[in-house]
């Protein structure tokens, strides 16, 4: 097998997603890492483009066959992870694969693949300015919201295990900062 493996992981609502579409829009030899979640689809995701959304029942059976590269329940009830087909999907077509995680599932993939992984933990200004974005992004209950606040307060720490840290303070600044260090790691600069 050939091909890298970018992470990139922050807290949710810390700017991930835009940063990853920023770089699949311009680095053409990466391919988006479609995770599987057990959760409910909301009206405008896809599925097999925004995630595969897999009932509990198969998701546990196939997190007993093995067929994750990482999983983790999440919220509780709530799983999310990585199959093992989808990177070998990407690199049988000869692209890097790109992923999209929150922050343990980023961990954990780097830890599997090493110096082949770059992990990039996008960072918030501070934890007030996440509450803000969380509740105008208004996805989530208020239950929702507040467990996804304690989550990001704790997944801050993990900031230290990270090969590049970008704070999304300045969006384009962090659009730009993200393009030089996924092209430096794919020698693409």
């Amino acid at each position: 097998m050939n091909g890298k493996l970018i992470i990139i992981c922050a807290p949710s609502g810390a700017g991930k997603t835009t940063i990853v579409r920023h770089i699949l829009e311009n680095i053409p030899s990466i391919e988006f890492s479609v995770s599987a979640t057990n959760r409910k689809q909301r009206p405008t995701e896809i599925n097999g483009h925004d995630y595969y959304f897999i009932e509990t029942d198969d998701f546990t059976s196939k997190i007993a066959q093995g067929e994750f590269l990482e999983w983790e329940e999440v919220y509780p009830g709530t799983f999310y992870g990585t199959l093992k087909e989808e990177i070998h999907r990407i690199w049988n077509r000869g692209n890097n694969v790109i992923f999209d995680v929150d922050v343990e599932g980023g961990l954990n993939i780097k830890r599997h693949f090493g110096s082949r992984a770059l992990l990039v933990f996008i960072q918030p200004p501070s934890l007030d300015v996440l509450k803000e974005r969380l509740k105008n992004r208004a996805t989530e209950t208020d239950k929702d919201y507040e467990v996804r606040v304690q989550k990001a307060a704790r997944e801050m720490g993990y900031v230290k295990h990270a090969d590049a840290v970008l704070v999304n303070d300045q969006l384009d600044q962090a659009k730009a900062d993200a393009l030089t260090i996924v092209g430096k790691f794919l020698g693409v600069e």
